[in-house]
């Protein structure tokens, strides 16, 4: 086996992170792009050094007229490399990124699940990370929408998604498949320039590139590493910040008929309006359907040093927010 530097770089990354334990069952989702071979590739050479038991997934959307070719072309790939192979296949055409992407989700889950992976692990990049970002940048966003695709995240109470690659750019995975002549199928959709991720991709990334910093798509990556410590712990001081102004009088609560969710303003005044914001988020998230939109958390964030009697017009659902002296009501 030849070890090159992405080998090494790709052991100190799961190690140092902890993304996996040894001996472990990770179930690796292979689409045939340069990415996934790159991923699939470099855990296979490491296996042995981790005694991890691999599997490929492969999910087949039916949005292209060789979707099934593709698949045909993992599962060959899968059996030349002595892998137990899974195949998912969309009862009907899949027309939304979104819309794949959470069918995409389920499908691995479920295979992981039938089969006791303890591991989903993908292969998203520093590339993918820098145009997330850019892409929620463009559409408007906070912190949360800047940190883009974090390292790990349970997909259930007993599946961990991992995302290994998230420090090498796409063109470092591109010639870590030309050295090794892995057969990258070229999907299509790629370049449809409807899209407006592909637009990012092959547009704006490489205008950046040439014309601010060779290295942007590492430098935005690394800002959504940094962002996403500091997320972390914001949204642990404002959920302490929220817990704190709902306990306020909770034994008072049990005595009277006041409304069962509330918060206290006296208790949100002292804290500063970045945590108050996030509070607020938080509780709308307990009241909503959907994510609550910048306006939701601003005019309920108002509330706090608005006058008695205050209140908000309807949220989605229909729940309105009043100020009761000092306290936030939710009713």
């Amino acid at each position: 086996m030849v070890w090159t530097p992405l080998h090494a770089k790709i052991h100190r990354t799961i190690r140092s992170r902890h993304l996996f334990e040894r001996n472990q069952r990770l179930l690796v989702a292979v689409s045939g792009g340069q990415d996934s071979l790159c991923l699939i590739k470099l855990l296979l050479d490491l296996q042995s050094r981790w005694g991890w038991a691999l599997g490929i997934a492969h999910c087949d959307h039916r949005w292209r007229s060789d979707s099934e070719a593709n698949a045909h072309h993992v599962e060959n790939l899968a059996k030349t490399w002595g892998t137990s192979f899974y195949l998912e296949t969309a009862n009907k055409p899949i027309n939304s990124e979104a819309a794949a992407r959470d069918w995409r989700y389920q499908a691995l889950s479920a295979i992981a699940q039938s089969n006791n992976y303890q591991y989903i692990v993908t292969g998203h990049t520093a590339s993918d990370r820098a145009e997330t970002l850019l892409y929620n940048l463009i559409r408007g966003t906070g912190a949360d929408g800047l940190q883009a695709l974090t390292w790990q995240r349970p997909l259930t109470t007993d599946i961990m998604l991992v995302r290994p690659l998230l420090e090498i750019t796409r063109i470092q995975t591109e010639q870590f498949c030309q050295e090794f002549q892995l057969p990258v199928w070229e999907d299509s959709t790629n370049q449809d320039l409807q899209y407006a991720r592909n637009r990012i991709r092959q547009e704006l990334v490489p205008y950046l590139r040439a014309n601010f910093n060779p290295q942007v798509e590492s430098a935005l990556a690394q800002t959504a590493e940094l962002l996403q410590a500091e997320v972390k712990y914001l949204e642990k001081a404002a959920q302490e910040l929220r817990e704190e102004a709902m306990n306020m009088g909770h034994k008072e609560d049990s005595l009277t008929s006041l409304p069962a969710l509330r918060l206290n303003r006296r208790v949100l005044q002292k804290a500063p309006l970045a945590l108050q914001r996030r509070a607020m988020r938080q509780v709308l998230q307990q009241i909503l359907t959907d994510a609550p939109s910048f306006e939701h958390i601003e005019k309920l964030t108002a509330l706090i040093i608005a006058p008695n009697r205050s209140q908000t017009d309807p949220f989605p659902g229909g729940a309105i927010a009043q100020v009761e002296g000092d306290w936030i009501c939710l009713k």
